[in-house]
């Protein structure tokens, strides 16, 4: 599969550029960036072409990878979509959800394969744990943290994206990414309020009769950062084991995921309507924050 890379930015440099290169099965083709010059310095790194145009990408691939932020992905991969490519997406999919759902549509209706990359999904211990506890019954509660500490270090990702959307929107995704397939999908956001920082405190009601809490941060301690998510029912306690797997390894398996989502017709559990729910799920809760705030 042809494939080419649209975003020239740190997440670009770092995960997707090295994870399309060094898969067996894809043909890096290009690059694409809202800053021609960053575009060639990348291309020229992985030995591929720089595109000033595009539309002359999405002609001459298969498929394309996103790094940009969510309101410019969403925009461009309906555009990518209606010309015939698939899509390997980044979280969250999109700043609105009109802006997500014009992404699903365009997929739907030109019948191509999508996968929206949440990290823990892809990678063999958490994902593994993820089906075992989705067979249990019986969870009661759920509790998610991913504290970061993107703006209380020196960090590359502390971009301008970020700022305006905080935790909620960049770590939420990957809270809700676990959750949801566990616990079942949200009936209702109860609750939501904000920490110190940009922390967000939310509250779910999930269709499976459990409720979980989520606590982001980007502005957490470096001493305090890290994630953890614990389930607690009849059948116990269970926690969600770490990864030894960093984004490059975990990048490749979504676009396996890719792979066999456009070959076999199936789309895949972490597709493009999964992300348009996720959200939708963030913007209720932003709602709520919005109304605490004023």
């Amino acid at each position: 599969m042809r494939i080419g890379l649209l975003g020239t930015g740190p997440w670009a440099q770092l995960a997707h550029a090295p994870a399309l290169g060094g898969h067996e099965e894809l043909d890096f083709i290009g690059v694409w960036g809202r800053r021609p010059e960053a575009a060639k310095e990348l291309a020229g790194r992985h030995g591929v072409r720089a595109y000033d145009d595009v539309d002359a990408l999405f002609a001459d691939v298969d498929a394309v990878a996103v790094a940009l932020p969510p309101d410019v992905q969403a925009g461009l991969a309906a555009r990518a979509a209606r010309a015939g490519c698939h899509l390997l997406l980044d979280k969250p999919l999109a700043a609105t959800v009109e802006q997500g759902r014009a992404v699903v549509e365009a997929v739907e209706e030109a019948g191509v394969a999508s996968v929206v990359f949440f990290t823990a999904r892809f990678q063999p211990e958490p994902a593994a744990w993820i089906a075992e506890q989705a067979a249990v019954r019986g969870w009661f509660t759920g509790r998610a943290q991913w504290l970061g500490a993107v703006f209380t270090s020196e960090s590359p990702f502390a971009t301008p994206w970020r700022r305006e959307k905080g935790a909620l929107w960049d770590l939420g995704p990957h809270a809700l990414s676990v959750l949801l397939p566990v616990l079942g999908d949200v009936r209702r956001v109860t609750a939501a309020a904000y920490g110190p920082g940009d922390t967000a405190h939310v509250v779910l009601d999930h269709a499976g009769g459990a409720s979980s809490t989520l606590t982001l941060s980007l502005t957490a301690p470096p001493a305090a950062s890290g994630a953890a998510v614990e389930l607690r029912g009849e059948a116990g306690v269970a926690v969600l084991p770490e990864s030894a797997d960093g984004a490059v390894p975990a990048l490749r398996r979504a676009a396996d995921a890719l792979l066999a989502a456009a070959r076999t017709g199936r789309p895949h559990a972490c597709d493009a309507a999964f992300g348009l729910r996720v959200t939708e799920i963030l913007t209720a809760a932003q709602d709520l924050l919005n109304g605490a705030a004023r």
